[in-house]
């Protein structure tokens, strides 16, 4: 997939997620997400923070967070989250074209943009329509990816992942059977809802993902 087609699907989603949140509450904006300790205006902030993050800018935040992916993450949401929520919302729409990114493997963009994207919907009771070719290559990515990385590689060890929308079919064990996106959301260490993925691999494919 080429890098054109890539970022055409982050600035897509970025758009859809903009006009969501046009439609949220006050109570909506602090409601507590599957990022831990970040409620909906948090993680909006943090997509604010990366889009507008180039290599060079990453480099010199990681060395003053000195060299702690967690502490640098939560500078950015500082740095990025405004007092209003509509302000942030103004802030990602400005970002939305923007094709700066840190350094790291092109995909991390739609990973970043579908993961993060469901993380506020599923917390507000909405649902994204993402483009499955873009969403399996995120999960494709994730299965490469350890965790330390910000991957899912060893939550997946062991298991039979089978898109049931997409043409996956990796690794061998215990069968896990979902949608292309819930299989990312949960290799990606986030929650899902009962029967989202099935097979005798899913209990343990969603123990691994709470842990």
């Amino acid at each position: 997939m080429t890098n054109a087609a890539v970022w055409t699907a982050v600035h897509q989603e970025r758009a859809a997620l903009a006009r969501d949140l046009a439609t949220l509450t006050a109570d909506q904006w602090r409601a507590p997400t599957a990022c831990a300790g970040w409620d909906v205006h948090d993680v909006v902030a943090h997509l604010v923070d990366t889009a507008k993050t180039t290599r060079r800018s990453f480099l010199r935040d990681m060395v003053v967070a000195r060299f702690d992916f967690d502490r640098q993450n939560a500078a950015g949401v500082t740095r990025e989250r405004r007092d209003d929520p509509r302000d942030t919302l103004a802030e990602l729409r400005s970002v939305v074209e923007r094709t700066s990114t840190p350094p790291a493997p092109l995909g991390t963009r739609l990973v970043e943009a579908f993961v993060h994207g469901e993380d506020i919907r599923r917390a507000v009771g909405l649902r994204g329509d993402y483009p499955i070719a873009q969403v399996t290559q995120a999960l494709h990515l994730q299965l490469r990816t350890t965790v330390k990385m910000g991957g899912g590689k060893e939550r997946a060890n062991g298991l039979q992942l089978i898109a049931s929308d997409a043409p996956v079919d990796s690794g061998a064990g215990p069968q896990v059977r979902g949608t292309a996106l819930a299989l990312l959301l949960a290799v990606s260490g986030r929650p899902l809802s009962p029967g989202e993925i099935t097979g005798s691999g899913a209990p343990e494919l969603c123990a691994r993902a709470a842990s």
